[in-house]
């Protein structure tokens, strides 16, 4: 009796010792579990922000390109985000834009970085300066030589992360209601340019006039100015210029590759969980290269279009008033590098950059480009 008392309580512990750790592990992965649940919000919280652009609203390439960036973001993200576009002036002012996304009245902008050369001025480098980086160019020094790094670093104490997102490639020199045939000519000529060129212009002794793009047309048309540089052939003949001015002059030396930025106030931007951060990046660099291919594609079409059915006249700058232009265009950024220390660490990179790529350019792009038009 004894003995089967002896075995009845040893099954009993057994079966203690048995269970227990079942228990303990049922608990355990029932704890995870509600861990799981409680630690993964990001999942279903969706996220609705204002993007506010320099451009008006759905202009071909310029004002697609933000509403290409929110369509992507909210596909790839199944909904979770969702962006909506705001044109030039809906919101807020077409150079509004920076200060609206800084102050973090709106989460995102979309526009060029030399419209705040007053503000920033070393991001005039991080759109186009005249005789600088082409589009691929300017896309291989901010992507893979050092370029995006200090943008960022002069961005954020403005509170904004930029990431490229677009260029409209190498852009023409304007619109003109009289010949250019020297330099003679340019002397108190009102033209709306942006940027460093608008410097070049001024020193060249003609008057630079900032204008957003809504307002050139009549401008140019009421002589307000009496010229205007816009993008090319593609945009400039939806805003109809050939209508308002008779020459139309190139090369495009002060924009040979102008990037555009999509501006993210920082704090909304680390608010963002990473998968969300990557669908940004993603989609706009998607949009950085698609803005690029169309531009490329439209441009020539335009352009006949503007010279056979409009009859504007084509016209080639002098050679004397280029190199007046690159003389004075070298003159000012050295000018410019020295009076500011991060305009001198961003020109720096930016001009060592270019010396690599123009000479490797010598034996690869520039000699078959030379090869072929023969």
């Amino acid at each position: 009796m004894v003995g089967d008392g002896i075995r009845k309580s040893g099954k009993i512990i057994m079966k203690k010792f048995i269970l227990l750790p079942l228990l303990i592990l049922i608990a355990s992965c029932s704890n995870d579990m509600d861990s799981t649940i409680e630690t993964s919000p990001d999942i279903e919280e969706t996220f609705n922000w204002r993007l506010v652009t320099s451009w008006p609203k759905n202009y071909p390439g310029l004002g697609m390109a933000p509403e290409r960036i929110a369509d992507l973001v909210e596909e790839m993200s199944d909904g979770q985000m969702k962006i909506t576009v705001y044109g030039a002036e809906e919101q807020v002012p077409a150079f509004g834009v920076f200060d609206a996304v800084s102050s973090g009245s709106h989460q995102m902008g979309h526009s060029g970085g030399y419209f705040w050369k007053g503000k920033v001025p070393a991001a005039q480098f991080f759109t186009s300066v005249p005789f600088g980086l082409t589009a691929d160019e300017i896309n291989a020094w901010v992507n893979r030589g050092g370029g995006l790094e200090l943008w960022r670093e002069i961005y954020a104490p403005f509170n904004i992360y930029p990431i490229p997102a677009g260029n409209t490639g190498t852009q023409m020199f304007g619109w003109f209601n009289k010949e250019i045939n020297s330099l003679e000519d340019i002397k108190g000529l009102k033209m709306r340019i942006p940027g460093i060129g608008g410097e070049v212009l001024k020193e060249a002794g003609g008057i630079p006039v900032t204008l957003p793009g809504g307002e050139l047309f009549t401008a140019l048309q009421t002589g307000v100015i009496d010229a205007t540089e816009w993008v090319g052939p593609y945009n400039d003949l939806t805003f109809g210029f050939h209508q308002a001015a008779k020459y139309y002059y190139y090369p495009g030396w002060h924009e040979p590759g102008p990037m555009l930025e999509l501006l993210i106030n920082m704090d909304a931007w680390n608010s963002l969980p990473k998968h969300l951060q990557v669908i940004i990046e993603t989609a706009s660099k998607a949009v950085n290269q698609d803005m690029l291919d169309e531009y490329l594609a439209k441009n020539n079409q335009a352009l006949t279009e503007l010279v056979k059915v409009h009859g504007v006249e084509l016209r080639r700058l002098p050679d004397d008033v280029i190199e007046e232009f690159r003389m004075i265009s070298d003159q000012i950024l050295e000018e410019l590098a020295q009076e500011d220390e991060t305009i001198a660490k961003v020109y720096n990179s930016y001009k060592s950059f270019k010396k690599d790529v123009s000479e490797y350019h010598k034996i690869s792009e520039d000699a078959f480009i030379e090869a072929r038009n023969k």
